[in-house]
């Protein structure tokens, strides 16, 4: 069977407009495959918002007839993540399986339920992939470690965008936290390490962009600890809208309380001129590479610390330097679609 012809069904339960880590991996996928000639499917659980299209089909919320079909047509089944929902077709209609592996299988505290454990299982029969060795190490078999892609045709820098505070417009914005608005973020963390830094006679600017039901909490937050004057809310933001603000701002700040298993805003930070600071347990810090620095979890003496310091005595120009080039290089688009291509038609039939 020639490569033009292989017919892949990407499984992936949530998709755009979801907004994620996973929807960005998964479209950056689907869309890098086709182009290079496979017949690409994406199943997702994600009702449509919008009337956005896609070169490939997107099928949505199927019945289980229709997922069996598409099971049947396709010649490789390729999971975001190990679904056990989404995989009782296989049971009936055979087919190799591959999974990108983004995310842990355990509990939040750390032990594993019997859903875990069955998932882990899956892994001895599929073609693993995983974003970072933090991942792979989890998994009971090998895993071929690709990183996760950014949109580099989105988020790069924009020289005509200015980021020092004699800038009158509201771009001039020193820090800035991008994603969803929960506890597991950090984004409280964030906010006590301002009213910190307010003892050394730093205000810093900050940006939220971001939603979620800790919303509400934070914003309290922000006028319980005296900092509207510093703090802003933006709302969720994505492609050039996001690339842009990014672009406005000096360090993007990624204090996640749990461990992240790769950290695509990283890569867009980066990419957009951000040094970036962030937690160091899981893949993260994988993710940041030479791009920044990290700090342990939940640690906000440490995250001032940083903080403090590249507040004043400023940041590396890390968008100059060869070494964050070639480190964002290895995460461009077409790179990463090679590496999958080339890890699952090594071991496909």
């Amino acid at each position: 069977m020639s490569v033009t012809s292989r017919k892949i069904l990407i499984y992936s339960p949530v998709f755009y407009p979801s907004i994620g880590g996973i929807e960005t991996v998964i479209s950056i996928l689907a869309e890098g495959f086709f182009r290079r000639g496979w017949n690409v499917k994406v199943v997702c659980q994600t009702p449509a918002t919008d009337r956005k299209t896609f070169p490939f089909e997107v099928v949505r919320c199927p019945s289980a007839q229709a997922l069996l079909q598409l099971t049947r047509w396709c010649d490789v089944f390729f999971q975001a993540c190990v679904s056990l929902k989404g995989l009782w077709p296989l049971i009936i209609a055979p087919k190799p399986l591959v999974i990108t592996h983004q995310t842990w299988y355990r509990r939040l505290d750390g032990g594993t339920g019997w859903q875990d454990c069955l998932k882990l299982q899956v892994a001895r029969v599929a073609i693993n992939i995983a974003p970072s060795q933090a991942v792979a190490n989890q998994l009971p078999v090998t895993a071929t470690v690709i990183p996760n892609p950014y949109a580099e045709d989105i988020f790069y820098r924009r020289v005509e965008i200015r980021r020092d505070r004699e800038d009158i417009r509201e771009a001039a914005r020193e820090l800035i936290f991008v994603g969803r608005l929960v506890s597991d973020k950090g984004t409280d963390l964030l906010l006590e390490a301002l009213t910190r830094l307010q003892h050394q006679g730093l205000t810093p600017q900050l940006t939220i962009a971001g939603s979620g039901p800790e919303a509400t909490n934070l914003q309290q937050q922000v006028q319980q600890l005296g900092l509207t004057e510093q703090v802003q809310f933006v709302g969720s933001q994505k492609g050039e809208a996001l690339a842009q603000l990014l672009n406005a701002h000096r360090i993007l700040v990624v204090p996640s309380r749990w461990e992240e298993p790769f950290g695509i805003v990283a890569l867009e930070g980066m990419a957009c001129g951000c040094y970036v600071v962030g937690s160091e347990a899981g893949g993260l810090k994988e993710a940041i590479g030479v791009g920044g620095k990290v700090f342990p979890n939940g640690d906000v003496a440490a995250l001032t610390e940083i903080l403090g310091e590249l507040l004043s005595k400023g940041e590396p120009d890390s968008n100059a330097t060869s070494s964050i080039k070639t480190h964002l290089q290895r995460h461009q688009t077409n790179r990463i679609v090679e590496d999958y291509l080339a890890a699952i038609e090594a071991n496909l039939p």
